[in-house]
């Protein structure tokens, strides 16, 4: 075995810290810059420093080794990429103010990819021409580019930031399904070799689209993504997948509706406080602009409307909320007093919860003046039903309905079944069997790289530091001279024989630092194994401990050297 080179911390361009970054959030943030991981370049933007690059270099392979072992091959495309695809598709649009865009010298535009469907689909157009060509996975490793508007808590939200896209490029939706599933068993071995905590929940498509679309979840209290888990059933789903099955009412009973008077009661809070009513019993109408139209949003007036499941709906039409000037233009519409009952050039879309057959009190539209015993279906019809409400701790599990738990996560990978959308757009064909044209159907799939450094340092951070797994960490031993010169020669000889028998040894040699330093500064940096020359380095003697369990036992270095290397 070829000898692995033995890193010395006294020539390791990284510098630890001792107090948290002024403006970290969140423990990653914290414990990968105090850590000598990584360091801020500018807002969302992050430079790698050796040992950060070294982990973020063992999660590439892992991932590497499991696209290659399912039969992708791997390209590099460029990041640099002309408007004119993405154009085609509706995405140059679409993305809106992520999309980082320029123009070169000659007044042409460009984008900084931030994935890569349209060009991978040209690819296979230019390559493929028969279905003997197909089915064909490609895949890349490389950095994205998204403008976000807040980036925060480090590499976990940034601007730039590596990813493991692939595509699946298959001839009939059967192909797709077995891509796809190719796919999601390769990413749960990457995330179990990983050592990552992780769940498979639904979700939605967004700008992606396309139909089937699953979320690999990493649960962290840093995750900016929550998350529905039924304790009852395996149903699991990003909380803007959870959706809720209509159940009409039988409402012939309720009196006819009727205006009764409250001043100054705008509010859903305050309707229910002078009507001595709960807050489900009335009906909240939020308005919002599609594309300049107005549109009303029902739900029960205990819950709130998730703008992110509206947006997603209208998707690719911009949603904003009215505005006092929209008001003005329109003096049907009464703030605070709003009704579905009588609402004219008004698109209605409403809850499930919002049924045929159930009763509420709502505007009337008039200046302090609401109804009651307003029946949907009767008094007002809904044009549209859409989940939008945000899902809470207790709502029914769609499959069984039970009581749903939420968590916060973190988005680690994310798979769909694109379809044809980009298909159609490019017009990626193949010569079928019968010699007629045969329309591409694809698959995406993403991992997100330095997202996944980041979320396994939020999982098994403790007290102390980070700590890496074996098949992750930046070294697989991390060696301590504690102090004097004695300890120094024998942890440099224990390192070079470490690291004649293939091991990766990163040995603390720094002069003038104190072993209570290094000791912090070796849990700090998270290596699994922390071996220390220490104050029986005279007898040949050294301690051996275990960063995770913290065990530790003293050893020959003879018994050392056999128990890290067996």
């Amino acid at each position: 075995m070829a000898n692995a080179p033995v890193q010395r911390m006294s020539q390791l361009m990284a510098k630890t810290l001792r107090d948290d970054p002024a403006d970290a959030e969140v423990l990653s943030h914290k414990l990968l810059v105090r850590a000598g991981y990584v360091r801020r370049t500018a807002a969302g933007i992050w430079s790698w420093l050796p040992l950060g690059k070294k982990v973020l270099t063992n999660v590439e392979r892992i991932v590497r080794e499991e696209m290659d072992a399912i039969g992708a091959q791997e390209v590099s495309l460029p990041a640099l990429l002309p408007r004119e695809p993405y154009e085609a598709t509706g995405r140059w649009d679409e993305y809106g103010a992520e999309l980082f865009r320029l123009q070169d010298r000659k007044g042409g535009d460009y984008l900084l990819g931030p994935t890569h469907e349209e060009i991978f689909t040209l690819l296979v157009k230019d390559q493929c021409s028969s279905y003997k060509d197909l089915p064909v996975i490609l895949y890349q490793i490389q950095t994205k580019f998204r403008d976000e508007a807040r980036p925060r808590a480090g590499i976990l939200r940034g601007r730039e930031f590596l990813m493991k896209d692939s595509y699946s490029f298959d001839t009939e939706d059967e192909g797709l399904a077995q891509s796809y599933a190719l796919h999601r068993q390769a990413y749960q071995r990457v995330f179990e070799r990983l050592g990552l905590d992780y769940r498979i929940v639904a979700a939605t498509a967004g700008a992606m689209g396309g139909s089937k679309s699953e979320e690999f979840l990493a649960p962290a209290e840093a995750g900016e993504d929550t998350f529905a888990d039924c304790p009852n059933c395996d149903f699991a789903a990003n909380t803007e997948a959870v959706s809720y099955e209509l159940q009409p009412v039988d409402g012939s009973a309720v009196p006819a509706a009727e205006e009764i008077p409250t001043p100054d009661t705008p509010t859903i809070e305050t309707l229910a406080a002078s009507l001595g009513v709960p807050a489900s019993a009335t009906l909240k109408n939020l308005l919002v602009k599609v594309d300049g139209e107005i549109v009303a949003v029902g739900v029960p007036g205990d819950r709130e409307v998730d703008l992110g499941k509206v947006e997603e709906h209208f998707a690719p039409a911009t949603v904003e909320m009215v505005t006092e000037a929209d008001f003005a233009e329109r003096a049907d519409l009464v703030r605070g007093y709003v009704g579905p009952q009588g609402l004219e050039k008004v698109k209605y879309v409403a809850d499930p919860r919002v049924a045929p057959g159930t009763s509420w009190i709502t505007g009337a539209n008039k200046d302090g003046m609401h109804a009651k015993n307003v029946v949907a279906g009767r008094d007002f019809e809904v044009d549209e039903y859409v989940d939008v409400v945000v899902v809470v701790e207790g709502d029914p599990c769609p499959k069984c309905g039970t009581g749903l738990k939420l968590d916060r996560a973190i988005e680690i990978g994310h798979i769909f079944q694109l379809g044809r959308k980009y298909a159609d757009a490019l017009k990626l064909d193949v010569l079928g069997q019968n010699g007629k044209p045969v329309r591409v159907t694809m698959g995406s799939y993403g991992i997100g790289v330095s997202r996944a450094v980041a979320a396994l340092a939020e999982q098994t951070a403790d007290e102390k530091g980070l700590c890496w797994s074996a098949e992750v960490a930046p070294a697989d031993v991390h060696v301590v001279a504690a102090g004097k010169a004695l300890q120094t020669e024998l942890a440099l000889e224990v390192s070079d024989k470490l690291a004649a028998a293939g091991l990766r040894v990163l040995v603390d040699d720094r002069a003038g630092v104190s072993p209570g330093v290094k000791f912090t500064d070796a849990e700090l940096i998270g290596v699994p194994k922390i071996l220390v020359a220490g104050r029986r380095s005279g007898e040949g003697v050294v301690e051996l401990k275990d960063r995770l369990t913290g065990e530790r036992e003293e050893l020959t270095v003879d018994e050392a050297i056999a128990r890290l290397t067996a």
